[in-house]
């Protein structure tokens, strides 16, 4: 604990030590607190910065659960270079403000680079970033109330060990931050010491598709790719119970192993499976794929289905990277059961290759070249041969050519989560039986259900409808009533569950940027064919579509240039009906100086069904305030109140908004440079001129102050010039001078006529006195004869002097 003297407060009410244990946590602290952090020295003290962190951190413990640190999958182990998304929660109604995001290796203090794990990838610039003096950690972009915030990290490489990820909050004024509990997961690489739960506690059987997308192409991994002949082999697995291992890292490959890795034959793996008899439960099978990698447009990526039991619920595959010496990419072992007695909802993993130990090649086309003593089976490193084509020299981490994704489509008999399902589990189950009769408590009484909501799929694939009631009184509080929500399966119109020949399409990809960046233009999107239709037909529904899109209505001086509108925002209401809203920016206003007149904000419905509370009362939004800004980007907020009763339940709604407001640009005044020095004077007796320079570094934009001079004169006097004969010593000097210059003249010479006198043509420019910042340059016309009538005034030599090189050094 810190020990804080009363006397050293903040008008704040903290102690500035306090304070600054704040900023180091999460800059949103120093910027609601109003504090501002003295600057630390960049280079080489981020370290230094770092491991300040991690001791704020370890200095107290909260043992609070509001807030949790959660891993997508909530895998135990990591597979080195494989990529996770990883998410701070607040549970509802808790929210925080600010947060830091670490990975540490375990046991490590943070005092030095290699203390640290993996990358981290931002999802949102708008949500979190990496810290300033500490760019090993992630923080809040802006200081806002949020209840969740999530990025991406790529694990490191074999051989790193374990992996602390952790993370602070800050609340308000109230820092949370443990070493061990709901804000720290621990995990660990996945190697041969990995073992699967030994036993499972699910109920009923769960129902999975296995989907494999082949990554492994020329443009990702450019190194000796085999142009020719490269393919994934068919795919074989099984899910099986832990007493049967189809492979393993750290084991040995079997016969039927070695056929896959070396040949791509699953014959050998398929008996090898079957003869395992009450060990297996689902034999997986998925075509091979030439080539190796395909447009999802072009072709569905293979897919399987398969079945899992609380005896049998691993599952293993393998596919051969041809070709190769023995090189395969697969699962091995994967548990679906979870410690809270369900089944998992999804799992995603990125593949990296793996050698079977059976053939010592080194190349994608080495020759056979068996391995003798066979060795065991391990992942492939960068670092384990220059001519491997995944070598690296610096040892990172290998990029995956391959990506899994493991979906639960179905669930049968009765389950016993531990844990309650959420929505998702409830709709996931397709043979989810119909309630035949209404058992509602006589007690409770209930507005009708409104109609079904619009299934969330619009294509053949699986999606969900709902509908809801509200609560209006529970006459006997000992009587508990039943749900205020009802969901049922759906798929898009016109696609039966029953019909073997429907194609199972994806969702359609984002539009493509529209054709014509002022007026009417086209543009398209692209969904593909995830699995073809049982009975070898083809799919009828179209991959592509068009329409008409409009950047600028008109293309005129009146006309305003805009961007194109940017992707809808997440939907106002969590459940039943709600609104979006999307926008676009000016990017140019209209070349007559008139108003843009085009709409850069739209908003239209929403129907969000995943509601999991009673719908909150709510007062209608107040009206947006006013711009935080007089000129240019700023934002700008709105509230509404709480009315429902807190007996209905929990409210989880936003009682606040912030939004992004666009005005005029702000005007941009000219900017200039310093005057140069004066120049010599171009005269070198009586009176002559001198000039400075400067130049236009920032062009007047928006309406801003215009331009003043770039060059200024003003007068000088040298000495006063002798008139007559003068002194000899005059004389010499003036005909050494003549003399010098004439030397010094290239050019021809021509006779120029004057009063009383010939003239020689102009000489050349000097040089530019100075190479940039503004000089100046001269050129002289010198008498060539003097008629003896001539007067002095009528006949002299004459010098010019203008600027040079006046941009800016």
């Amino acid at each position: 604990h810190l020990a804080i003297p009363l006397s050293a407060r903040s008008s704040s009410g903290l102690h500035p030590a306090v304070m600054l244990l704040l900023c180091f946590i999460s800059s949103a602290a120093c910027t609601s607190l109003g504090f501002t952090e003295e600057p630390f020295e960049r280079a080489g003290k981020a370290d230094g910065y770092c491991s300040r962190v991690l001791r704020a951190q370890s200095n107290r413990k909260e043992s609070n659960n509001e807030f949790r640190l959660r891993v997508e999958g909530d895998p135990d182990s990591y597979q080195p270079g494989s990529t996770y998304r990883v998410n701070v929660i607040a549970s509802s109604p808790s929210y925080f403000r600010g947060f830091t995001l670490i990975a540490l290796k375990e046991g490590a203090g943070g005092d030095k680079d290699d203390d640290y794990a993996g990358n981290f990838r931002i999802i949102d610039e708008d949500e979190t970033q990496f810290m300033t003096n500490c760019p090993h950690a992630v923080t809040e972009s802006t200081p806002r109330r949020r209840n969740n915030i999530q990025v991406f990290w790529t694990a490191p490489p074999t051989g790193s060990g374990c992996v602390l990820l952790k993370a602070s909050i800050v609340q308000k004024k109230i820092i949370f931050f443990q070493d061990e509990g709901p804000l720290t997961k621990q995990m660990c690489e996945k190697d041969a010491t990995d073992k699967p739960l030994l036993d499972c506690c699910a109920c009923g059987t769960a129902k999975y598709r296995v989907t494999f997308y082949g990554n492994w192409s020329e443009k990702i991994h450019p190194k000796d790719y085999p142009r020719r002949a490269n393919h994934w082999s068919a795919i074989i697995g099984a899910s099986h119970s832990k007493n049967y291992v189809l492979w393993e890292y750290g084991g040995s490959a079997s016969d039927g192993v070695k056929q896959v890795a070396e040949l791509g034959s699953p014959v050998k793996m398929e008996e090898e499976i079957r003869q395992k008899g009450d060990d297996v439960l689902t034999v997986i099978k998925m075509k091979a794929q030439w080539p190796a990698w395909q447009p999802l447009n072009v072709r569905a990526a293979p897919s399987a289905e398969f079945s899992v039991d609380r005896i049998r619920h691993l599952m293993s595959f393998l596919t051969m990277m041809g070709p190769s010496p023995d090189w395969n990419v697969g699962l091995s072992a994967e548990n679906l059961c979870t410690k809270e007695c369900g089944w998992v909802q999804k799992v995603v993993q990125d593949l990296i290759p793996w050698d079977a130990g059976t053939d010592s090649g080194v190349s994608y086309e080495s020759s056979n070249k068996p391995t003798v003593p066979q060795e065991k089976i391990r992942p492939l490193t960068s670092l384990d041969h220059p001519q491997s084509p995944f070598y690296d020299p610096e040892g990172g981490a290998i990029t995956p050519v391959a990506r899994v994704v493991v979906e639960r489509i179905a669930r049968k008999g009765e389950q016993c989560n531990i844990v309650p399902d959420n929505v998702d589990d409830i709709v996931a189950d397709i043979a989810q039986e119909e309630k035949e009769e209404d058992d509602t408590p006589e007690t409770c009484i209930y507005s009708n259900w409104s109609p079904w909501s619009a299934c969330s799929s619009a294509t053949c694939e699986k999606g969900k409808r709902m509908r809801q009631r509200m609560l209006k009184a529970q006459l006997d509080l000992s009587v508990p009533c039943p749900h205020t929500q009802d969901f049922e399966p759906c798929m898009g119109p016109g696609c039966s569950d029953e019909d073997g020949s429907t194609c199972m399409m994806s969702e359609w990809i984002t539009w493509s940027p529209c054709s014509m960046s002022c007026g009417a233009g086209i543009r398209s999107r692209e969904r593909y064919v995830k699995q073809f239709p049982e009975d070898g037909s083809l799919c009828t529904l179209p991959t592509e579509e068009t329409e008409n899109c409009v950047v600028n209505e008109e293309c005129s001086p009146s006309s305003c240039l805009v961007t194109e509108w940017g992707e809808w925002d997440a939907c106002s209401a969590t459940c039943g009906l709600g609104m979006k809203r999307r926008e676009r920016m000016v990017k140019m206003p209209p070349a007559d100086g008139s108003i843009c007149g085009a709409e850069v904000l739209e908003v239209e419905k929403c129907m969000m069904p995943e509601c999991h509370t009673i719908p909150c009362l709510l007062t209608p939004w107040s009206e947006w305030s006013d711009c935080s800004v007089t000129c240019g980007k700023g934002s700008r907020t709105r509230q509404r109140m709480l009315k429902s009763p807190l007996e209905l339940g929990e409210c989880t709604e936003d009682l606040e908004q912030v939004e992004k407001c666009m005005l005029p640009e702000c005007p941009i005044d000219c900017a200039m440079s310093d005057w140069t020095e004066w120049s010599e004077c171009n005269k070198s007796c009586g009176k002559g001129h001198t000039i400075r320079t400067r130049v236009v570094t920032m062009e007047p934009q928006f309406g801003g102050d215009p331009c003043p001079e770039t060059i200024q004169r003003k007068k000088c006097k040298v000495r006063k010039c002798s008139r007559g004969q003068g002194n000899s010593d005059d004389k010499k000097r003036r005909k050494e001078q003549r003399e010098k210059r004439r030397s010094k003249q290239v050019k021809t010479e021509v006779t120029s006529e004057h009063p009383g006198c010939k003239m020689r043509p102009w000489s050349s420019w000097t040089e530019c006195t100075k190479q940039c910042g503004g000089g100046i340059q001269e050129r002289l016309m010198t008498v060539k004869q003097k008629f003896k009538t001539t007067q002095l005034s009528s006949c002299k030599e004459r010098k010019e002097i203008r600027a040079c090189n006046v941009h800016p050094c």
